[in-house]
């Protein structure tokens, strides 16, 4: 690539090899041996003003204690290369290893990394000139927007004549679902939501997005570097607990209110929420969030890849996973962290 020998061109280092992890259009990742240790390279789909956010949001990050991989300055002392609209990022490359979560510890410890993460981020202002990403205070209009379309997928595969497997699984399951999402936004609108929103937005602060057991790593000397913050983004700390949840629930294959309990509770010793703030928890779990993902994807064919079989395998393991939740939040109040 011409591009790529433009922008190492840019850098003062000795390059011996250079190695494509991934590339596929807008976005790549290269590694780079250079005389003294690898590098990474990383070609970004945002243009340099959103950038500059997330280089910001690393920075706060790291002046707060978060182990991040350093930036590597071009000859000219510019932390990120810009040719033909697109961003190029380069940093040091960091020998660790991932963990799993098939151990109480594990999970433990990759709770108490995302809550020293969001307890890192508070007070983080992003710059008057850069672009900022955010979804603070728009899950309801989200959400709402979503049932919508699903909705209209629902009617439409209702007035099908012949129904795939997964057609006739959506028809019998989602009527059960769409009362959850109905709840949930009950929910939501008697929750502290906007309350929450409120206050963040005078204390600032930053959610890493997806933030799973593969995006931190465990050196030898047990420093946790946080990896690939190329999502991060301005929202309440939530949405990182949500998703990470339903992240370890979806490799135990049902919600476990034992290791619900103890993930709460591991949070809350390092990032301690208000009681008011923990019962917004309660509407975004109702949300099946596993449930709407996979009848979205099939519907706007996003997983062009998968086939038939896979994609009502997956469905009928996230109904599985969803309906195990039920229990969950009938007895919610006994889950959260005293």
């Amino acid at each position: 690539m011409n591009d790529l020998k433009r922008v190492l061109n840019e850098y003062d280092i000795d390059i011996l090899s250079i190695k494509t992890q991934y590339y596929k259009g807008k976005k790549g990742v290269w590694w780079i041996q250079t005389l003294d240790d690898y590098m990474i390279l990383k070609k970004q789909e945002y243009l340099d003003k959103t950038l500059e956010c997330i280089i910001a949001a690393m920075e706060h990050l790291v002046n707060n204690g978060i182990y991040m991989p350093k930036i590597i300055k071009t000859k000219r002392g510019n932390k990120y290369v810009l040719i033909n609209r697109d961003s190029y990022i380069l940093s040091e490359a960091i020998n660790g290893k991932t963990l799993d979560y098939n151990s109480f510890e594990n999970i433990k410890r990759i709770v108490e990394a995302l809550a020293n993460f969001h307890k890192a981020s508070v007070g983080f202002t992003p710059p008057q000139t850069c672009k900022i990403r955010t979804h603070l205070g728009t899950w309801i209009t989200e959400y709402e927007e979503e049932i919508d379309r699903l909705k209209k997928y629902y009617y439409m595969e209702c007035n099908k004549e012949i129904h795939t497997e997964f057609g006739k699984e959506i028809l019998k399951e989602f009527p059960y679902f769409h009362k959850r999402m109905k709840n949930a936004m009950n929910d939501f609108n008697g929750s502290s939501y906007y309350k929450w929103v409120k206050e963040f937005e005078n204390t600032g602060g930053l959610c890493y997005e997806d933030f799973t057991a593969e995006k931190i790593t465990f050196t030898d000397i047990d420093e946790i570097y946080v990896l690939d913050p190329d999502s991060i983004t301005i929202d309440i700390p939530l949405r990182d607990i949500r998703k990470i949840l339903n992240e370890i629930m979806k490799k135990k294959k049902k919600w476990d209110s034992l290791l619900l309990k103890n993930i709460l509770n591991w949070y809350q010793m390092i990032n301690p929420l208000k009681p008011y703030e923990w019962e917004v928890l309660k509407a975004d779990l109702t949300y099946p969030h596993l449930f709407v993902a996979i009848m979205s994807k099939y519907y706007e064919k996003r997983e062009k890849a998968w086939s038939e079989e896979k994609y009502l395998s997956y469905l009928k393991e996230m109904i599985k996973i969803d309906k195990s939740l039920e229990y969950i939040i009938q007895s919610f109040d006994k889950i959260l962290p005293a």
